[in-house]
């Protein structure tokens, strides 16, 4: 059985997540280009803090929204912790200040300061996701996630969001009860919201994220792993998270499996690779795992890309 339905419509977030160096950026590129190949309009993000798009597309991406083939409607996206940070600035960074300023003088750096708590990337990216979805800029976005540290963190974000949105006002300040009693009064400065009013469009966005990554139609969880111990029991531990999360993964791609073994060396390793594949068909039946075989060549270029989401899609 092959992956998630192609010609479903319905699905606008593809998140591909797993422990480093077992193939994400590779499996993530290939979905993009086979919806894109179908006609939708796609965008193919990475937050991985050493993305390798460009070598793997074979064409300078970067830290911008990049058309990756002229014949396509693909388009790539590196996006660095920095831009993240910037992003999330622009974006929330006022609104923040706002807030802290109206009760205590503070300099505009205490911005920076809520901006390096845990998540926030994460947190930025569902946001940015979100808007491009409602926007219809993309048909479908195809996000390579940063190593499963990064993936197992999105399961806080309702938690998260609102700790870091609020921090200024009720966590760092100290100051949650007196604000509790007056945040629905205090009319900020230069503006008509009252605090309650800024308060409650953070948690309503934060509502829309949990939602978001909650939809089963339109958004996909897809994990990668590799058929060895280290592989299995960090996708043991990603699947229970979700479950505790009510998220649900539908896809394992299982990469790297030995096709066929000509030598000891491969004998040896098949049989390994096996004992685990075997593992994870039992412990994971309700799940669709996709097996990807081991290549003797780089999977680069737009080609092999391409091969690469045949494989996966046809099996």
């Amino acid at each position: 059985m092959g992956l998630i339905n192609i010609a479903d419509r319905e699905i606008k977030l593809i998140m591909v997540g797993g422990k480093g160096g077992v193939g994400k950026t590779t499996c993530a590129s290939s979905i993009a280009l086979k919806f894109a190949s179908l006609g939708r309009r796609v965008l193919l993000i990475s937050s991985d803090p050493t993305p390798s798009l460009s070598d793997i597309f074979e064409i300078n991406i970067g830290d911008r929204e990049t058309k990756i083939l002229d014949s396509l409607e693909l388009y790539g996206f590196e996006i660095s912790s920095e831009i993240v940070l910037k992003r999330w600035k622009e974006r929330f960074g006022p609104e923040i200040y706002e807030v802290i300023s109206s009760f205590a003088k503070i300099d505009y750096d205490f911005v920076d300061y809520v901006g390096t708590a845990p998540g926030i990337e994460e947190e930025y990216m569902l946001n940015f996701i979100i808007e491009l979805v409602e926007n219809e800029k993309y048909d479908l976005v195809v996000w390579d996630i940063a190593p499963a540290g990064h993936t197992l963190r999105l399961l806080q974000l309702p938690h998260l969001f609102l700790k870091h949105m609020e921090a200024a006002t009720k966590f760092y300040m100290n100051m949650y009860d007196y604000l509790e009693k007056i945040k629905g009064a205090v009319t900020l400065k230069g503006s008509k919201r009252t605090l309650l009013e800024i308060i409650s469009s953070w948690e309503s966005l934060s509502e829309k994220i949990v939602e978001f990554i909650r939809d089963k139609d339109r958004t996909k969880y897809i994990i990668v792993t590799i058929p060895e111990a280290l592989g299995v029991k960090l996708t043991d531990r990603i699947i229970e998270e979700f479950k505790e999360n009510n998220l649900s993964v539908e896809n394992i791609i299982i990469n790297h499996v030995v096709r066929s073994a000509d030598c000891p060396f491969h004998e040896k390793r098949m049989a390994m690779q096996q004992f685990y594949i075997e593992m994870m068909q039992k412990r994971y039946s309700h799940i669709n795992l996709v097996t990807l075989y081991l290549s003797a060549d780089e999977i680069k270029g737009i080609e092999r890309i391409r091969q690469t989401g045949e494989a996966l899609f046809s099996l």
